[in-house]
């Protein structure tokens, strides 16, 4: 029974002296979101200074900061307690004390069927059986209590039990002081969180939307006195909180411990599992892939991980029954038995990868998988997982989002009532002498008090938990969207109580090589396989075309910035385009490594090696540690450490591992090892120096080598089938640039484009031989319900023969009517666009027509006579660019008023170095960036009028004096520049070209 012993429920109440006693069973910390204002550890440390020994964290209506309170508490010896405090927005309905782990669950699943249902909270539905419910006072008569719930008595409201009800009920009443706030600045701090939440202004917050100013701690004795009157509330309160316990074991693994029954049947189907794969991927007599698996095996089951392999292996053998593509990364690619097992396409013999930089005894926290799918599928991979596993046991990793410093200047400036003006000035340029009023000044004081402060429960990107027990004994679930079971803390959180996350991730990337290949079948019946990817690698146009850039629209290597790198290396091998994938990461970058590792390729006789271990482990990059796994096999074969003792060393210096005093013993035996080697102490210094500066920037090769094998699959995609490539890359509305670019790069290979069109275009874009018909997604403010219409009514009757068969068959509006119309939708039936929009007005004066319907017996229509109606292509331009974003009939550069169209083209620069010229380009992208003056230059790319790249740089002088002035296309005058082969402008001089008016006016 959850009540109290008889002889404590029979005390009458009188007064007596009291002892100071544990007695806070409702504090709340920041993650009660947008009312709380301390962290876990300021109420901690609050909590510890007064002496406080047990605490009852009960933020509303989530259990979120639960783990981070067991594990910080027993470090200030005091006992953690679960509970939670529900409430229906405002009005708090009670105060749930979760008993033990078993009553913690009770609240997780309640809280997620909540969340579910989304119905308020009613005590009567709190069927709890080990949990204590203390409700506020008055909300219910003392006699209709339950022998597990009680009244919250305040202390302003002791006095009251003279004359209240509840004074007969003694057993029922308990110390009841809530805690949200340190101080008079801290409860600034909450009521402007409760304006914020409440979208209004701080003056308008009621008194009802935030807490009473006293919900601060007190000392014990000052509490407890408060109570001298009536000794049992606190005798209760008491009871209560000593029978109340939580703890997490934070070090044992709460994934799922079997895949199979039991783990000696997980270890001999994984065994079994990789030299299957082994034999698909290395034959049957490659004696080194054998030991590698048998090392790597050992180590997993010596680990507990057989379960974790097995269940990726169990999402990847899902995918491909059902068709789809995924691509296996992250450290996992280090592993032979993820490769065996296809949950990754990267040899790590190949490569050299170390499996001990995934996996290794040493490493404190758990490896992940990252597997991506597309877009398009990646929901119905974890839907899968979700119902393979049970709603119980499998959940999405959750993310917090956190007050950031230009959403806090934002949401306080509101809050305060800044105008719009205001708010823009303070959030960017805060430093501005035009801030320094006390509003803005005390705005800038309470944004670094919430910096960090977490604002709202997000997903992650796609972390997924699938585990032993319920997971509810760790986590309430909330109910995104999309409706899959979603944890309440984020990723951090889950690896320290020793959850290890799978990562079912989307990318677009994926979503264009699948819809390629089925396309290219539909168009010309071709099968592609596109996992054979060790012919790619070497095959001749492929490698032509990665060397030459030509990589619009290819996964990870079409940005101006790899385009660029991709030509200065002279790259046409998966080695090579491996290193170009990490170096162009911006770490390496800002360090100066990029630059020379690519001097050093072009001059490899001018630079010399420290020791000849560096030369034998780093030549495939120049000496450069290009990859993480780089100070790996420095570290081992350099200076003799361990390869678990590496990757320690690695994580320490990307800022991933947590002990100092693991990393300074690694340091130690580092330093030890080069002495015992005989290496000069300002050798040893240098690597180290070399190692620590690498680190922190370098890319898991692994990581890089998937994106490499994706990028060639890519390659062999556009190199082979460049229009169907692109159709694809349009259609997934995904990649660096805006769509515009993808048509032109479809025309620059051959195709025709061809505007929407009522008979022949599809949703998305489609193609039939080499025509592209644009999709009708693409025509702005044209509806879904509309497309949807057309198509199938055309699907289910055939080809539209008029516009009055159209309007007879289609219930469309004059709006979306005359969209079609202006864009040329039925320029097969009709070419003059004039015509048809005077027709238009005429038979939409009917009774609309209604979906899926002929008539049995159709009615002739009275012709009319209509004069010749003259329109221009310069008119059908300028409706393309408001309907479409861009023009097909004409292209911009037939818009321009001059008929100048450069002196020189993209494909010449190299024969103009040193000179200076004049060119005309439309503007695609721009990269903004500062110097070390922190002066702002751009770097832009340009397409000329033949349709083909170039690329320019604006200093700041040049920028202050010739600004860019948005989209569109620009004269340039500057110097032809190269850098290692790649030629581009330096800007001097820049205007942007005026268009020829719209007749339209």
């Amino acid at each position: 029974m959850l009540h109290a012993p008889c002889s404590m429920r029979s005390r009458l109440l009188s007064p007596v002296s009291l002892l100071p006693s544990p007695m806070y069973l409702c504090t709340h910390s920041y993650y009660s979101l947008r009312y709380g204002t301390l962290s876990i550890d300021q109420l901690l440390d609050q909590a510890a200074l007064l002496g406080i020994t047990a605490l009852a964290l009960t933020d509303i209506n989530t259990t979120m900061g639960i783990p981070e309170l067991v594990k910080k508490a027993k470090d200030r010896a005091i006992r953690p307690i679960a509970g939670v405090e529900f409430r229906n927005g405002d009005e708090l309905v009670c105060t749930a004390i979760a008993r033990n782990r078993e009553g913690l669950r009770e609240l997780n699943e309640y809280l997620t069927r909540h969340n579910r249902n989304g119905k308020p909270f009613h005590p009567e539905e709190m069927a709890f059986s080990q949990v204590f419910l203390i409700y506020p006072w008055g909300s219910l008569p003392a006699e209709e209590l339950r022998e597990h719930e009680y009244i919250g008595v305040r202390p302003q409201q002791v006095n009251k039990l003279v004359t209240s009800p509840y004074r007969d009920f003694p057993d029922k009443l308990v110390v009841w002081h809530p805690v949200t706030f340190a101080d008079e600045k801290s409860l600034l701090v909450h009521k402007c969180l409760r304006a914020i939440e409440h979208n209004t202004l701080l003056s308008k917050l009621q008194p009802h939307q935030f807490a009473d100013p006293g919900q601060l701690f007190f000392p014990p004795w000052k509490l407890s006195g408060y109570y001298r009157d009536y000794p049992a509330i606190v005798e209760n309160t008491e009871w209560l909180m000593e029978q109340c316990h939580i703890a997490i074991d934070f070090g044992v693994s709460k994934n799922k411990r079997t895949y199979s029954k039991t783990k000696e049947d997980d270890r001999i189907l994984l065994e079994k599992l990789a030299l299957d794969g082994m034999l698909y991927r290395y034959g049957a007599g490659n004696q080194v892939a054998r030991e590698r698996i048998r090392h790597e095996l050992e180590i997993i089951d010596k680990l507990g991980f057989s379960s974790y392999f097995l269940i990726a292996w169990d999402v990847v053998h899902y995918s491909l029954s059902r068709g789809f593509y995924h691509v296996g990364r992250g450290s996992g690619a280090n592993s032979i038995v993820a490769y065996c097992l296809r949950i990754t396409d990267v040899d790590p013999i190949r490569l050299d990868l170390y499996f001990e930089r995934f996996l290794n005894p040493q490493r404190t926290s758990p490896p992940d998988f990252d597997i991506d799918f597309s877009w398009k599928e990646r929901d119905q991979v974890q839907d899968y997982l979700i119902k393979r596993y049970g709603r119980n046991h499998t959940a999405l990793l959750g993310a917090t989002s956190t007050f950031r410093d230009k959403s806090i200047y934002r949401e306080l400036g509101k809050v305060f009532g800044l105008p719009k003006e205001e708010i823009d000035l303070l959030v960017n340029d805060p430093g501005n002498s035009y801030n320094q009023y006390d509003t803005a000044m005390l705005i800038t004081e309470l944004g670094k008090e919430i910096l960090d402060f977490p604002n709202m429960r997000t997903i992650h990107a796609g972390g997924i938990l699938v585990t032993e027990e319920p997971i509810t004994y760790y986590t309430a679930l909330d109910a995104p969207p999309k409706g899959f079971p979603t944890t309440q803390w984020d990723m951090y959180i889950a690896e320290e109580m020793g959850f290890e996350k799978l990562d079912i991730l989307s990318q677009r990337g994926i979503g264009h090589i699948r819809e390629a290949v089925e396309i290219i079948a539909g168009n010309g019946g071709r099968e592609v396989d596109i996992h054979q990817v060790e012919q790619f690698f070497v095959d001749p146009k492929v490698r032509k075309q990665l060397r030459e850039g030509e990589t619009i629209g290819c996964f990870y290597i079409e940005s101006p910035a790899m385009r660029g790198l991709l030509k200065k290396l002279r790259c046409d091998n998966y080695i090579s385009l491996v290193a170009a994938s990490s170096i162009i990461r911006p770490g390496v970058a800002k360090s100066g490594m990029m630059r020379e590792y690519i001097r050093r390729f072009h001059h490899p006789e001018g630079f010399t090696y420290l020791h000849p271990i560096l030369k034998e482990q780093l030549a495939e990059t120049y000496g450069v540690m290009v990859y993480q796994e780089d100070v790996i096999k420095v570290a081992h074969h350099f200076a003799g450490l361990d390869l678990a003792e590496a990757d320690v060393l690695r994580r320490a210096m990307s800022g991933k591992y947590r002990s100092h005093k693991e990393f300074r013993r690694i340091e130690e035996k580092y330093y030890a090892n080069c002495r015992e080697r005989g290496y000069p102490d300002e050798l040893a210094a240098e690597v180290w120096r070399q190692i620590e500066s690498f680190a922190g920037y370098s890319f898991s090769k692994a990581h890089s080598a998937s994106y490499a094998v994706e990028s060639f699959q890519s390659l062999y995609l556009k190199a082979y089938y460049p229009l169907e490539f692109m159709v694809a890359v349009i259609n997934n509305f995904g990649g660096f640039y805006h769509t515009w670019v993808y048509f032109n790069e479809a025309q620059r290979q051959g195709a025709t484009i061809e505007l929407p069109c009522i008979n022949n275009s599809l949703k998305h874009t489609c193609i039939t031989g080499r025509t592209l018909f644009i999709g009708f997604v693409h025509v702005q403010n044209l509806e879904e319900l509309t497309i949807d219409l057309i198509l199938s009514e055309r699907k289910c009757n055939g080809p539209y023969c008029s516009i009055t068969d159209f309007v007879d068959r289609v219930p469309v509006g004059k709006e979306q009517l005359v969209i079609l119309i202006r864009l040329g939708a039925f320029r097969s039936l009709e070419p003059n666009k004039c015509t048809l929009l005077w027709e238009a007005q005429l038979y939409l004066n009917k009774v609309p027509a209604v979906a899926g319907s002929l008539s049995i017996f159709p009615t002739e229509r009275r012709k009319f006579e209509l004069p010749v109606l003259e329109h221009t292509l310069l008119e059908d331009a300028y409706d393309e660019i408001e309907l479409l974003g861009f023009p097909i009939t004409l292209s911009l550069f037939d818009l321009l008023e001059t008929s100048f169209r450069g002196e020189v083209m993209a494909k010449d620069l190299l024969r103009h170095l040193g000179r200076k010229i004049r060119m005309v380009g439309r503007m695609v992208t721009l990269k903004y960036v500062r110097t070390s003056k922190r002066e702002i230059m751009h770097f832009g790319t340009f397409i000329d009028v033949t349709g083909n790249f170039f690329d320019t740089v604006h200093f700041p002088d040049s920028l202050k004096n010739y600004p860019f002035k948005g989209p569109g296309v620009y004269l340039i005058l500057g110097k032809v520049v190269e850098e290692f082969g790649f030629p581009s402008v330096e800007v001097e001089k820049m205007a942007k070209l005026p268009y020829k008016p719209n007749p339209k006016g």
